[in-house]
C-alpha cells in the first residue's frame, strides 16, 4: 500500500510539473506534433518586418499624447494657455511649479492630491482582488465540477457582459443607500466594482482553466485530493499568468474609473478617488488648467508601476492557452 501511494504521489507531482512547463512555453513551442505548424506560422507573421514596423508605428502614435502631457506639465501657465506643447522644441523652458502646487499647496482651492491618491489605492487594490478571487473559484467550478444547469448558468454569466453598467447604477445605489446603508463608503465602491468586473473575469479565467491538462486534475483526485486541495495546490499555481494578466486589466480599469466612483463614493474627500479630483480641478469656469497636466501625470505613476512590475506575467498570460495541448 505504501509503495502504491508513493508511486501515485510521484506521478501526480510529475504531471503537475509537466503541465506547468507546458503552459509556460511560449507560442509555437507547445504541442509541435499537432498544432506546432499553425503556431509557427502565427509566430512568423507576428515577427515579420511589416509586423515589427506596424508595432513601432502604433507605439509611437500611442506615446505622443503621453509625451505631450509630460511636456505640458513642466511648462509655465502662460505658455500652456498661449502655445502648444510642441513649441518646447523651438523655445525650451521648464518649471516644476505645477507639481509643487499640486502636491504641496494646501487650501480649499488647491489640488490636495495626497488624500485622493490614498483613496484611489484603497479603492483599486480590493476592487481588483475581490472579483479575481471570486471569478477564479467560479471559473474552476464551471470548468471541472459537473452540476446541473452549469452550461445555462455560464451562458447567463457571459451574457451579463452585454448589459451596460449604466443601467444598474440607480437600482444598485438604491440598495446600498436604502437597504444596506453603505452608500458613500469604500465597501459600496468595492462591491460595485466587483459586480461589474465579475462576468468578464469569469469568462477569461474559464477559458484558461479549462485548458489545463485533465490528467493533472485526475492524478490529484487519485491521490485523494478534494476540490479545495485541487484548487489551491494545482489550479492556482498553474493559473498565475492568467491571474496576473486579468489583475492588470481590472486594476487599471478601477484606477481610471470615474463614473462608478462618482456615483457610489458620495463625492467626499474621505472616499472620492483621484479621478474625481482631476475632474474638479478646472472648476466651473475653466480656470487653473495648468494644474491638470501635472496632476494627470501623477495619476499615471501607479498604473505604470503595476504594468511594468507584472509585465512578465502579462506576456505569459497572453501566450498561455493560445494553442491546445
Amino acid at each position: 500500500m505504501s509503495t502504491s501511494s508513493g508511486t501515485n504521489a510521484g506521478t501526480s507531482t510529475d504531471k503537475v510539473q509537466k503541465a506547468e512547463t507546458k503552459l509556460d512555453k511560449p507560442l509555437g513551442q507547445r504541442n509541435t506534433s499537432k498544432g506546432g505548424g499553425k503556431a509557427n506560422r502565427v509566430k512568423q507573421r507576428l515577427t515579420s518586418r511589416w509586423a515589427t514596423f506596424a508595432a513601432i508605428v502604433i507605439a509611437v502614435v500611442w506615446t505622443i499624447p503621453t509625451f505631450g502631457l509630460l511636456v505640458s506639465s513642466i511648462r509655465t501657465p502662460d505658455e500652456i494657455r498661449t502655445t502648444g506643447w510642441w513649441n518646447i522644441f523651438v523655445s525650451p523652458s521648464f518649471t516644476l511649479e505645477n507639481y509643487a502646487e499640486v502636491l504641496t499647496v494646501s487650501g480649499a482651492s488647491s489640488a490636495n492630491l495626497g488624500q485622493y491618491f490614498v483613496n484611489s489605492l484603497v479603492i483599486a487594490i480590493p476592487a481588483a482582488l475581490f472579483p479575481i478571487a471570486l471569478a477564479t473559484m467560479a471559473a474552476y467550478a464551471f470548468a471541472w465540477i459537473k452540476f446541473k444547469g452549469a452550461g445555462a448558468l455560464f451562458v447567463l454569466v457571459f451574457a451579463l457582459q452585454i448589459v451596460p453598467l449604466q443601467m444598474a447604477l440607480v437600482p444598485l445605489l438604491q440598495i446600498f443607500s436604502g437597504v444596506l446603508g453603505i452608500s458613500g463608503t469604500f465597501p459600496a465602491v468595492w462591491v460595485a466594482h466587483t459586480i461589474f468586473g465579475l462576468p468578464l473575469c469569469i469568462f477569461l479565467l474559464h477559458n484558461f482553466i479549462s485548458e489545463i491538462p485533465g490528467e493533472v486534475v485526475e492524478a490529484a483526485r487519485v491521490d485523494g485530493a478534494n476540490h479545495t486541495q485541487i484548487f489551491f495546490r494545482v489550479i492556482i499555481p498553474l493559473s498565475l499568468p492568467a491571474l496576473a494578466s486579468i489583475g492588470i486589466f481590472q486594476f487599471l480599469w478601477v484606477w481610471n474609473d470615474l463614473l462608478v466612483a462618482l456615483v457610489f463614493s458620495g463625492g467626499t474627500a474621505d472616499v472620492a478617488p483621484l479621478t474625481q479630483r482631476l475632474a474638479e480641478l478646472v472648476g466651473n469656469f475653466g480656470r487653473n488648467t495648468e494644474r491638470l497636466p501635472a496632476a494627470a501625470f501623477i495619476s499615471l505613476i501607479i498604473p505604470l508601476i503595476v504594468f511594468f512590475s507584472l509585465q512578465r506575467y502579462f506576456v505569459r498570460g497572453l501566450l498561455a492557452g493560445s494553442t491546445k495541448g
